[in-house]
């Protein structure tokens, strides 16, 4: 094995996540646009463009779906519509609800949109009819009836003062409301499909209007006429018209006519001259990305646009395609500029990139590829597979790495070191079926291996270099028939002499790469039950390690190919192994969502890891080891750290401290400053230092008032910790007079309203009251078995005194004791208690640990009990020895005494009797 003199790891945290933000719906960018809001789910998240960070969130709390929502023009007011048909006013960076009121719409609401003013809001619903509300006198100030069907969109006129509001809905027109009316004015007709999108321009005399039905119509809304209508040969999803100034001739704006942007299912941006109806530029689509015809057709094109946004400030466009990315383009040149992920679906692999790890590559339940950069959450979409893209692999540099995909191909990617661009610089098809594995050669980029669920293995040979802009092909070295069932994983050794396949065949096999390119079985691993999912060779070592569906992990000898150790911690699949800490340590990944870090050594499981909901796909560390990501089914990919080092030197700094302030403590006690004392006690949150110090003070002559004095003097946090303690302290008997005490000066010198306004004082205050029920009763019991026994003392002394007493001599009756009270059982308790006692009983306090609701007694009653005992002996002595005094004089006058004193005396010695054998059977439990 390997050298072991180093620094185990022993924790990893989350430092970043990249987690899903936007599934489908509205999106909306702040006026100020340094904001994006977007559905998801029963929420709106507000995700920050500058940082790719959500910020915050607003969340309707009855769960309902958020089926749109508007964001004021100066973006001071979010309101919200769920299926539950309440609106909700929010302020957004509070993520606090200030108003919600019912809808009226008797069917869920399907589009909002606020005026220019952030007056009035208009609700469209699916019952066809629309509601305007002016959100500051909070009321309903229209009700538009006549749409049919669902009212799909709802756009204010830009020049408020028209009082105009546009509407469309099923029946494929464009209503024009008069508010001072409250009357449709016109129905603007020309589109055969859904309108999409309005755009006004900067005067408000002309209005676009964009339409599934391949058709883009420029409005005259002076005449309500259409003067142009543009077909654009794709289903548009969203218009702008540009602005009205020069500088973007880059797409074709050679005039000062008007000029509008269309972004639709062919996932493109084009810009048109709205009186020529002539397409004057098309985006270009990346280099890597070769679509068909036939693709673009297809309504289901995952390239297509379905919001557009124009953001005059930054001189931007802005667009949503269908699956849940958001791009933005710079002005004029339509560069991409910043891209974001709203949602990667499942997460099927992930890896590092770049210079220090500042990027991570992710494979998802797509067909492209998303680069992340972990600083801001930008992110680059690779094209190039056309099929769901399983798994990837980097080389050693970290700037160039491989994929491999359903589609049966494998492609070579390079980052570009300075820009940090990514183009695809090799590709290559071979094999019959998808392939699931691939490995990069690991001392030089020089060949790649992939694994198929064709059962083959094939070896990949690469150039020295990639140069121009074309894309090499790859052809295959050698293939190989490595197993009889799926090829799940391969991996190249260190030195690049070895390979090793994992199959769903339940084996492992090692193979030797020789430089004539074939490959050579050396041999076969066999021990797991189920199919392998991954292999990973040591850094360092002649081993292997493999991860199976079978739930263990297991460790091979490459001289032997026997199994040195088995690991065994996951509940079901073990779907990715890789080796940390030079190969003295393992990372394990499983279908239960849990990541777990071994120690190969001790075959010990150092730290398990609650990283995700479902399977974890993807894991893989940095170069440095400092840290690892890992993906999973559940769409989150999250970033850690390794903490080892961290959480070493804040506990060695914490249990320094700790010495110090104990050292301190002790020396305030001493000098008797008790003030401080408590305070340092209290400031190190060890409820046992606490009550130390409380039980010096009530040791100290007038304890009571001394205690009293300094516990008000307490700040209230101090004051919130204490009551906190008090109520450990009060579970237990043997501290619950500390804790009572405190607890009287507490309550007697605070008022209600004060002392609830303590966080959790409530419950504090509720987990109180049982256990000073069981300390009263204790007590109760205690006294009233001493009183009992008081009493029988005095008749059996009563009833045992002689006949012949002279008159003048007092019978003595005073108490044995008042402070020394006796438990007190019942015969049947007593009969029983033998076997009681082993299990402990919820009435008596026998049990030896401190849980609830079963605690031991105080050691104090225990010498109370064997105190009153004791007595009780002493008094049964001494009845004996005066009737052996006496013993003539009695049976002289044996005849004279009364059947009923002869009964009362026998009574009062039988229970005299039960009495002691209780307390001896409670002193030996006790005892």
């Amino acid at each position: 094995m390997a050298n072991t003199n180093l620094q185990f790891k022993t924790n990893y945290a989350v430092s970043s996540k990249i987690e899903p933000f936007y599934k489908g719906g509205k999106v909306q960018i702040s006026k100020d646009e340094k904001y994006i809001f977007c559905t998801c789910g029963s929420r709106v998240n507000v995700l920050e463009i500058s940082t790719g960070k959500i910020v915050h969130c607003v969340e309707h709390d009855d769960q309902e779906d958020i089926t749109s929502f508007a964001l004021s023009c100066d973006d001071e007011m979010l309101v919200t519509a769920s299926r539950a048909l309440l609106l909700k006013q929010w302020d957004w960076r509070q993520a606090s609800c200030t108003r919600s009121w019912k809808a009226i719409h008797t069917i869920p609401v399907a589009s909002m949109t606020f005026d220019s003013t952030s007056t009035l809001l208009a609700t469209g619903g699916c019952d066809a009819t629309i509601k305007v509300w002016d959100v500051v006198k909070q009321y309903c100030t229209h009700n538009l009836k006549g749409s049919s069907g669902v009212v799909h969109l709802v756009q204010f006129h830009p020049d408020i003062s028209r009082l105009q509001l546009f509407s469309s809905s099923l029946d494929c027109g464009i209503r024009l409301w008069d508010l001072r009316s409250s009357q449709c004015v016109c129905i603007l007709q020309s589109h055969y499909s859904a309108v999409t999108s309005l755009s006004f321009s900067g005067d408000g005399g002309t209005m676009i209007s964009s339409g599934r039905d391949q058709i883009c119509t420029v409005w005259d809304l002076k005449s309500h006429q259409a003067t142009r209508t543009v077909p654009v040969y794709e289903a548009v999803e969203g218009v702008v018209l540009l602005p009205e100034k020069t500088g973007l001739s880059q797409i074709g704006v050679k005039s000062k006519n008007l000029h509008f942007v269309t972004a639709g299912s062919k996932g493109v941006l084009r810009v048109w001259e709205a009186s020529t109806a002539r397409c004057v530029y098309t985006q270009t689509l990346p280099s890597t990305l070769t679509p068909s015809s036939e693709e673009d057709e297809e309504e289901d094109n995952p390239r297509s646009v379905t919001y557009l946004f124009h953001l005059p400030a930054s001189s931007r466009l802005a667009t949503v395609t269908a699956e849940h990315n958001i791009l933005f383009y710079q002005l004029p040149s339509l560069t991409t500029h910043q891209q974001f992920v709203g949602y990667s679906d499942e997460v099927l692999d992930v890896k590092f990139l770049g210079k220090e790890d500042s990027h991570i590559v992710v494979a998802t339940n797509s067909c492209q590829l998303k680069v992340f950069q972990l600083l801001t959450n930008s992110c680059q979409i690779l094209y190039g597979h056309t099929d769901t893209v399983l798994t990837l692999d980097v080389f050693k540099k970290g700037s160039l790495f491989a994929s491999c995909a359903k589609d049966r191909s494998v492609c070579v990617w390079q980052m570009d070191s300075v820009s940090g661009e990514v183009r695809c610089v090799a590709q290559g098809s071979s094999h019959t079926n998808a392939v699931g594995s691939i490995s990069c050669s690991r001392m030089k980029a020089s060949f790649v291996v992939t694994g198929s669920q064709d059962c083959t293995v094939k070896v990949w040979d690469l150039p020295a270099e990639f140069p121009g802009a074309e894309i090499h092909q790859l052809s295959p070295r050698t293939t190989e028939k490595a197993h009889d069932k799926d090829v799940n994983s391969v991996a190249v050794s260190p030195n690049d002499k070895l390979l090793a396949s994992g199959s769903q065949d339940r084996t492992a096999k090692l193979w030797s790469l020789t430089g004539d390119g074939n490959l050579g079985l050396l041999g076969v691993f066999r021990g797991h039950r189920r199919g392998i999912w991954s292999v990973c060779f040591s850094p360092v070592d002649q081993v292997l390690a493999s991860s199976s569906a079978d739930g263990t992990t297991k460790l091979w000898s490459l001289q032997d190919f026997s199994c040195l150790k088995t690991f065994e911690g996951h509940d079901a699949s073990v779907l990715k192994v890789i080796f940390v800490s030079r190969g003295t340590q393992l990372l394990t990944s499983g279908s239960d969502g849990l990541v777990k870090l071994w120690t190969i050594k001790t075959n010990e499981c150092v730290k398990t890891l609650d990283a995700h909901q479902d399977k974890v796909w993807g894991l893989h560390a940095s170069r440095k080891d400092d840290k690892m990501v890992t993906g999973s089914a559940d769409s989150n990919i999250s970033v850690w750290m390794d903490v080892t080092e961290v959480e070493l030197a804040e506990e060695q700094a914490k249990q320094e401290d700790q010495i110090l302030k104990q050292q301190e403590l002790s020396n305030l006690l001493h000098e008797k400053k008790y003030l401080k004392a408590l305070g340092l006690a209290i400031s190190l949150d060890q409820p046992h230092t606490v009550l130390t110090v409380i039980k010096a003070i009530r040791q100290v002559e007038d304890g009571s008032e001394l205690l009293e004095k300094t516990l008000l003097k307490l700040r209230v946090d101090q004051k919130e910790s204490l009551l906190r303690y008090c109520v450990v302290w009060n579970t237990n008997a043997r501290n619950c007079l500390d804790a009572q005490a405190c607890l009287q000066v507490l309550l007697t010198h605070l008022l209600p309203e004060e002392l609830l306004q303590y966080q959790g004082a409530r419950t504090y205050l509720e987990g109180l009251i049982p256990y000073t029920e069981r300390h009263m009763e204790r007590i109760g019991r205690l006294l009233q078995a001493s009183m009992f026994l008081n009493y029988m003392w005095q008749k059996m002394r009563v009833a045992g005194a002689s006949s012949g007493m002279k008159q003048d001599e007092e019978t003595d009756t005073t108490p044995l004791t008042q402070t020394q009270p006796l438990f007190f059982m019942d015969k049947e308790k007593v009969k029983g208690s033998s076997d009681e006692r082993g299990v402990g009983d919820n009435d008596c306090d026998g049990g030896q640990e401190e849980e609830p609701y079963s605690h031991v007694e105080d050691e104090e009653e225990a010498d109370e009990v064997r105190a009153s005992k004791k007595a009780s002996t002493n008094g049964a002595l001494e009845k004996n020895r005066r009737s052996t005094k006496t013993n003539g004089y009695h049976k002289s006058e044996s005849e004279e005494s009364s059947e009923e004193e002869e009964l009362e005396d026998d009574h009062a010695m039988q229970v005299m009797k039960n009495v002691i054998v209780s307390s001896a059977l409670q002193c030996r439990t006790l005892s």
